[in-house]
């Protein structure tokens, strides 16, 4: 590749369902990983609050990547790794999946010629590589290239886009997506649901910190004691999971759960960690929808509905209509399938220079 520092590095930014980031091909970057995150700092202009040398948005949810490159499966056609950059701190983590920015790499597959255009609709099977979870991202193709607009809304996004439809075909969890091996364990006194169906999240009752679960993103933020409360459950949760020590990543999300407000199946705020989600991610949408399915779980007895498959999920922002699918007769109950509605679209495409 070219000297980054004279040349730039090639990358086109696409908003991907609520997020925002920069799509690469693993061949324009740096192969060493240590020097692929020095470079991805520097791109999205970390550490600083504001991201001010860099094209990051200040904001978790606006400083991501996606690195794409062709993939070995058989029968797969792209093999996809998300990295989260941290903004006020020099970390660039590949210890998550997100399903947001997967939106994305479909189109963007198409886009720089990974995958032909497969008629009025393309389907792409992707790896995402930090689980080594299978998707099928199924998005239109008229004339041979992406189509970005289309009537579909989701709450967090203004107007509408074109629908992308994520058909997940391995939760990427295991044997189980109960990492515990527990419907529910007792963490400090507070009783929570720890569950992985492409997302570990931490479901509790927000009852069980004294709120509503209704209350806005500044207010959650604000309460300094809530959050200290939060980083202690998450950090113990962490250990239980099998995630080691979580202080430095941003898995797992902590998603307070309540009844639905709003029509929906059950209402959510998470923490991912320590920001609050101005709505909710993919995956971990999926992963609460999972486990308010199960009876025993937390928030199983918060929720309305009919038990399934699918779901709305709550979020600040409107609510996120999930898919899931249960086998209630393995113990604890195990995920058939998995799927989700969402859009994206192509922002600029060019080439990004480095500070």
């Amino acid at each position: 590749m070219n000297d980054v520092r004279c040349d730039g590095v090639r990358a086109m930014q696409m908003r991907g369902g609520t997020s925002k980031g920069l799509y690469f091909l693993a061949e324009d970057l740096p192969a060493d990983p240590a020097e692929r995150d020095d470079l991805l700092l520097r791109v999205m202009g970390s550490p600083d609050p504001r991201q001010i040398d860099g094209v990051g948005g200040a904001h978790p949810l606006t400083s991501k990547a996606a690195v794409v490159s062709p993939s070995a499966v058989p029968g797969v056609a792209v093999d996809y790794l998300f990295l989260q950059v941290m903004v006020d701190q020099p970390i660039v983590t590949d210890k998550q999946n997100c399903g947001n920015i997967l939106s994305g790499i479909g189109p963007f597959a198409v886009e720089r010629g990974l995958v032909p255009a497969g008629g009025d609709q393309t389907r792409v099977r992707i790896r995402m590589v930090n689980t080594d979870a299978i998707v099928t991202a199924t998005f239109p193709t008229p004339g041979g290239r992406p189509r970005y607009d289309g009537h579909t809304a989701i709450d967090g996004v203004p107007g509408t886009a074109a629908a992308i439809v994520l058909d997940f075909e391995d939760s990427g969890a295991g044997a189980s997506v109960f990492p515990t091996g527990n419907v529910t364990d007792v963490f400090g006194g507070t009783t929570v649901t720890c569950v992985d169906n492409g997302m570990p999240v931490v479901v509790v009752a927000a009852a069980s910190f004294g709120k509503s679960g209704q209350e806005s993103i500044a207010e959650l933020e604000a309460d300094g004691e809530l959050n200290a409360r939060v980083q202690e459950l998450r950090l113990e949760a962490g250990k239980a999971m099998g995630l080691g020590d979580v202080s430095n990543t941003t898995v797992p999300k902590i998603s307070l759960v309540a009844p639905p407000a709003h029509g929906g199946t059950i209402s959510t705020r998470t923490f991912i960690p320590v920001r609050v989600h101005e709505s909710i991610g993919v995956l971990g949408a999926v992963s609460v929808g999972t486990a308010v399915l199960v009876p025993g779980a937390v928030g199983h007895d918060l929720a309305a509905g009919d038990g399934g498959p699918r779901l709305s999920v709550e979020h600040p922002s409107g609510a996120l209509e999930v898919e899931v699918e249960l086998d209630t007769a393995a113990v604890p109950p195990a995920v058939r399938r998995s799927g989700v509605i969402r859009t994206a679209r192509k922002l600029f495409d060019g080439t990004v220079f480095p500070r």
